[in-house]
């Protein structure tokens, strides 16, 4: 991205996005090594997939959504979609997700277009990875190891990390497959029954201690998880304190919200045209029209069904819309059923703060991408969702209105104060000045006399002072509410 002037220093999203492109994988390029003296034979090259998914309800146009954003996800992942199938059936088959019938046929599709991966559009039990995997002769991954994979490759921060290996450990314990030495029994000493003290007995498995280990590091991770989550609500407690408010942006992945960030703040996050490309939840503070400080944060995006693992492990990531004085929610306008990505974000949202216990933020729907939009939807959206904002962040539409309406609803959270603050306190003053609304203002022989709009927070900070201001305005015979 060029920008005017000498210098063009690029943004902390631009140096990560250059980083990701120069990993990307590229189809039709491969290493082999074939020298018949080695004994292993390498190709590195772009997994080549086909899609297969049960229809079990809804409509059609639901059926072919749902393959079309499990597309999307495989090729944010890195692979090249061959084919997809979808089949008509009251619920998945419990041996092969499929049924036998349609795993002949995907075994035959496999065959002719040269795939070397299954991705199934749900969570299959282990048995049933199993069965599929001993039909189809080639790797079975499901949506849920797919978007694991996916967490894994976009996650750049410890805490980031953590919770991704966590996500993926509790995933891979109850699908451990063992054969071979993986199955034998470990022996100790002397092997039999002459091992000595301690020793004798068959002996734990190989699959077994990697079971242990498994948890061990699991239980490691969640202490680690811990920490940093007192470290983050140390953060949060201090950006509450400040009386400066805070604002959450939420919604379904790849709807835009840190374009919409980048548009508000000026920030320069990573923005990538791919789902889940931002993870880590980033913090930025702004200032509105109003002369108004905001905090806005950066949520990790949501998706149709997102695997419990994840919703688990990045749970204190998620806790950032419980302490929000606003959620700004966005939603792509472009895509074919916005209403289904309002419902799965709300679902998330509302588990989190139920377990938090504290009431629910106000929300405020913007619908992003407007540009990309048939005007007839335009309408037919505007009617659906009557009090959404419509932006588009790309061709910069609307984000002044936005703005507008972002000053109005945080103004409404503030409550008004009259204080008589001493002249000692010049930092309370000016942190009324920077995150208030100034209504009237004098200087008195013990202080100066201040009527404002602020956060609850900062009402709370100079509550003290207040019973000074409402002597001297009852003096006056002005009307004061703190």
């Amino acid at each position: 991205m060029r920008r005017s002037g000498w210098s063009a220093d690029p943004t902390v999203g631009e140096f990560q996005l250059d980083e990701r492109s120069s990993l990307r994988r590229v189809a039709g390029l491969s290493t082999e090594l074939t020298d018949i003296t080695e004994v292993e034979y390498r190709q590195l090259r772009l997994e080549r997939v086909v899609l297969v998914g049960v229809w079990t309800a809804g409509t059609a146009a639901q059926a072919e959504a749902s393959m079309s954003e499990l597309a999307a996800l495989a090729e944010t992942a890195g692979s090249q979609v061959l084919e997809a199938l979808i089949q008509r059936r009251d619920r998945p088959d419990p041996a092969t997700y499929i049924g036998s019938g349609k795993a002949d046929e995907l075994r035959t599709v496999v065959l002719e277009t040269g795939a070397d991966t299954v991705i199934c559009d749900g969570e299959l039990t282990p048995a049933q990875l199993t069965a599929l995997e001993k039909v189809v002769k080639v790797k079975v991954v499901d949506r849920t190891a797919l978007i694991l994979d996916i967490f894994a490759q976009h996650a750049t921060s410890r805490e980031g990390k953590a919770q991704v290996s966590l996500a993926q450990m509790e995933y891979m314990l109850p699908r451990l497959r063992g054969w071979g030495e993986s199955m034998s029994r470990q022996a100790g000493g002397r092997a039999g029954s002459n091992g000595g003290v301690g020793l004798r007995g068959p002996g734990e498995t190989k699959i077994e201690t990697d079971r242990r280990r498994i948890r061990e590091r699991m239980a490691k991770l969640r202490r680690e998880i811990r920490e940093m989550k007192t470290a983050r609500d140390t953060m949060r407690a201090r950006r509450t304190s400040s009386g400066i408010p805070s604002v959450a942006i939420v919604g379904y992945t790849n709807a835009g919200k840190s374009s919409l960030m980048n548009a508000l703040t000026g920030s320069g996050v990573l923005v990538q045209d791919a789902l889940f490309a931002t993870l880590d939840p980033t913090t930025r503070r702004a200032e509105l029209d109003d002369g108004r400080e905001v905090v806005f944060t950066d949520t990790v995006g949501f998706v149709r069904h997102l695997p419990t693992q994840l919703v688990e492990a990045f749970r204190s990531t998620l806790e950032e819309v419980t302490g929000a004085d606003l959620l700004l929610h966005v939603v792509d306008g472009a895509d074919a059923l916005p209403a289904e990505q309002i419902k799965a974000v709300r679902e998330v949202i509302t588990d989190v703060i139920k377990e938090s216990g504290t009431p629910p933020p106000p929300e405020l729907l913007v619908v992003n991408k407007t540009d990309a939009v048939d005007p007839t939807d335009i309408t037919h959206l505007r009617a659906l969702l009557p009090d959404a904002s419509f932006v588009s962040v790309h061709g910069g539409l609307g984000i002044d209105a936005l703005r507008e309406r972002l000053a109005e609803m945080l103004g409404g959270l503030d409550v008004e104060i009259s204080v008589l603050l001493p002249y000692t306190r010049g930092d309370l003053l000016a942190r009324i000045h920077a995150d208030g609304r100034i209504l009237s203002s004098e200087h008195e022989e013990g202080g100066t006399r201040v009527r404002a709009r602020v956060p609850h927070a900062l009402a709370a900070a100079v509550s003290e002072y207040a019973h000074a201001g409402t002597a001297g305005a009852r003096e006056n015979g002005e009307h004061v509410s703190v």
